[in-house]
């Protein structure tokens, strides 16, 4: 049976007679806080939204009495509460990949002294879900909940090659494909190439592709049915990067990583798991 790409069956909801509205309306004033600027006008939430200036009133009222808003008297612009926190404090806490992942990602970062994370896919990007910072960061900016693009980052190639042509096709034909260095491949082709050499390895590299001077290697973290739902990655500065010593090591780290993290109703799930966290 072939799965409906998650972004088709979105497409479908909204059509769909439950679908409401007005909660989608309240979502887009929220998501029009997306960190380029920490507050906004009452006027930039309306044209941010396409909503007119009544209905931007109405709900930007409504959401700073939940306490998911808050209003500066003195300029009388907006900016997102501390209550949102609560939401990634719930996710965390119910997710059973993010407990399973803690303590491989914080013995990962104690034997490598990088920056190590566990990503999730959604849509055409990645979301870092868990981010362990080393004194050798070289993205500081990069936090918990931040996104970046799935073609041309190492947890979304790992991601990807395991998912099926027909999610690739879906994911790469509604991304941006942008070289954001010289070194970013955007041709699908040459991707598509590279997920086929990706899925045999069990691991992604990619160097230079979104920062410069960033390295980072990647391993996937499957369900039962070998697909996967979040990737493992550890992230490298080039100053500190040296091929002969790290590709192998990273690699061969990653890929014990990710299997004692996925699909924990297998049977050698838990003893990987404990393998993982004590060698």
């Amino acid at each position: 049976m072939t799965e409906v790409p998650a972004a088709s069956q979105a497409a479908n909801d909204v059509l769909s007679p439950l679908f409401v509205q007005s909660v989608e309306k309240a979502m887009k004033v929220l998501a029009a806080f997306d960190g380029s600027k920490r507050q906004l006008s009452l006027s930039e939430i309306a044209a941010l939204t396409d909503l007119d200036n009544s209905a931007a009133q109405r709900f930007t009222f409504t959401l700073s009495a939940l306490g998911y808003l808050v209003k500066d008297a003195s300029t009388r612009k907006y900016e997102l509460s501390v209550r949102l926190l609560d939401f990634t404090y719930h996710y965390l806490a119910s997710s059973e990949l993010a407990h399973r992942a803690a303590p491989v990602l914080q013995k990962l970062a104690r034997d490598t002294e990088e920056v190590c994370n566990l990503t999730v896919p959604d849509g055409t990007d990645i979301v870092f879900v868990q981010r362990i910072v080393s004194r050798n960061v070289l993205v500081p900016n990069v936090i918990v909940g931040s996104r970046l693009p799935a073609y041309c980052t190492a947890p979304g190639l790992a991601m990807l090659s395991t998912w099926s042509p027909e999610e690739v096709d879906d994911v790469l034909a509604k991304s941006d494909l942008v070289k954001h260095t010289p070194r970013t491949v955007t041709d699908p082709r040459r991707i598509k190439a590279r997920l086929a050499r990706i899925r045999a390895a069990g691991y992604a590299n990619t160097q230079d592709e979104l920062f410069a001077d960033d390295i980072s290697t990647a391993a996937p973290v499957l369900d039962a049915r070998g697909r996967a739902i979040g990737a493992l990655n550890i992230a490298v500065s080039r100053a500190r990067w040296n091929a002969e010593r790290d590709a192998d090591r990273y690699a061969d780290l990653l890929r014990a990583a990710a299997t004692a993290v996925s699909a924990p109703q297998l049977p050698h799930g838990r003893a990987a798991l404990q393998r993982a966290v004590t060698r």
